[in-house]
């Protein structure tokens, strides 16, 4: 299906705030982001309140403040359906007035019987319009409900599944004023689509049973008609649902993780979507090269890996100064201030590939700032053992090293492996480990340098110490 839209490009994200915001909702705020900004158009956001007893103002904040933090900022001032109410009640009355919806008094002991004879005899449970011939008046006991057409059926036109046919037989007389007045989601969704300009729906595949009743609405109320796009689902590495049992969920989480915004919404946009071999993309590229009916049907796996390797990509992307930026509230949290190594900068370009997140980094340079707060037992096992010799015999020269710099210190550690006629990680293990805890670092004569010789002396002796008390 070709898009075929002429007038101006209108999307929105309409989240309800009864939770952070999801990293699914992220990719759905994505997708109408980049469409709307691909045809020059708007991209808004709806807060969708009316569940008055879960919506909170604090999980409205977090979800707006989400999405400016991470580049998806709406083009207008986001509405709130709970403000609402008068332009839903005078939809509601237009429809009254043209006969197209009715009163119902049905109690919900008599609602419960209908659907119970239904499922006895085979049939789909669902309200069969009893009340729709009865002239009901309007009380206290009385919802008000849309007259489905009986016959014929509605198409829902997709971007990503092609037409998708539903029998208005099936499809029962909803519900779109509670008893108490107040207005039911699909009524409250159309008018909202219909005021703010809306032209292309774009959302979770959950929605797709949805539709065609709020079609039904649209044309009830004489709306014009809408295009539609309804994403595979987010889905977990045993292609269920994501949740809390298969990663973490919230965009707030995986910041605070120090997966750069860039990252998230590259993982996010290929996540369903993919453009040949390319797999690094910004939002500019994505506004360029993004199109919704490339979109596949399938459900998405989010795969945690995936977004460690792009988010590796884009860090190594920064600039200097970008990631030492980035890095620094990551240090902070540890009480670590980034200048305070005399050889910063030099440590940080050093140290910026050694894990894939900031605060995998942040981990790494603990031991360049403070005294090591354990040994990995593994590689002191593996690589020392109980002789400290090695170690033992490169404090001498060491100390004696006129020049301390990385050619040099590189220099003295082949002269004492060929002299001694010893392996490459049988000398220089037991050094990182020394120095850094682990045996993972730079260079070992790059990770020499960056400590001062006094400190590279303590150090080896320290872990003499460890693995030989009392010596």
């Amino acid at each position: 299906m070709e898009r075929i839209t002429l007038k101006k490009v209108v999307t929105r994200f309409a989240p309800s705030p009864t939770g952070t915001l999801h990293i699914g909702g992220v990719r759905t705020a994505l997708f109408n982001y980049v469409y709307a900004k691909k045809y020059d158009g708007l991209f808004l956001v709806r807060i969708e309140d009316t569940d008055r007893e879960r919506s909170t103002k604090e999980f409205e904040k977090n979800i707006l403040d989400s999405l400016n933090s991470i580049g998806l900022s709406p083009d207008l001032v986001p509405i709130n359906q709970s403000e609402r109410n008068d332009i839903y009640t005078s939809a509601a009355q237009k429809l009254i007035d043209s006969d197209q919806a009715y009163y119902c008094d049905c109690s919900v002991e008599e609602l419960d019987q209908m659907r119970e004879e239904q499922q006895a005899k085979g049939l789909k449970p669902q309200y069969d319009g009893r009340s729709r011939d009865k002239n009901i008046s309007k009380s206290e006991n009385t919802v008000l409900r849309l007259k489905t057409p009986l016959e014929g059926q509605v198409v829902v036109k997709d971007y990503v599944r092609g037409d998708i046919v539903f029998n208005n037989s099936e499809l029962d007389d909803l519900i779109i004023l509670r008893s108490d007045g107040t207005p039911t989601y699909h009524l409250c969704n159309v008018v909202d689509d219909f005021e703010q300009g809306v032209t292309t729906v774009i959302r979770g595949e959950d929605h797709i049973s949805n539709t065609p009743r709020q079609i039904h609405i649209q044309n009830a109320l004489g709306y014009p008609e809408l295009e539609y796009a309804h994403l595979p689902l987010v889905l977990g590495a045993d292609k269920k649902r994501l949740s809390k049992r298969h990663a973490a969920t919230s965009l707030e989480e995986y910041k605070a993780e120090g997966y750069l915004d860039s990252a998230i919404l590259n993982t996010l946009a290929r996540l369903g979507w993919s453009k040949g071999e390319k797999e690094i993309f910004y939002l500019n590229d994505l506004i360029k090269e993004f199109e919704i009916t490339e979109v596949q049907k399938a459900g998405a796996i989010f795969d945690i890996t995936k977004l460690d390797y792009l988010n590796a990509q884009h860090m190594s992307n920064l600039d200097l100064n970008d990631f030492i930026d980035h890095l620094t509230p990551f240090l902070k949290n540890k009480g670590i201030e980034i200048l305070n190594h005399p050889k910063a900068e030099i440590l940080i370009d050093a140290m910026r590939s050694s894990a894939n997140t900031f605060k995998g980094v942040a981990s790494n340079l603990i031991c360049y700032y403070q005294d090591i707060p354990e040994y990995n037992e593994k590689a002191v096992e593996k690589f020392i053992g109980s002789s400290t010799e090695i170690l033992s015999d490169l404090k001498e020269p060491l100390a004696n090293l006129e020049t301390w710099t990385e050619a040099n210190l590189d220099e003295l550690l082949v002269e004492y492996r060929n002299q001694k006629e010893l392996s490459v990680p049988k000398v220089n293990q037991p050094i990182r480990i020394a120095l850094t805890g682990s045996t993972n670092s730079p260079s070992l004569g790059m990770t020499m340098f960056l400590f001062k010789k006094d400190e590279v002396i303590r150090r080896i002796d320290n872990l003499i110490r460890f693995v030989q008390p009392g010596s």
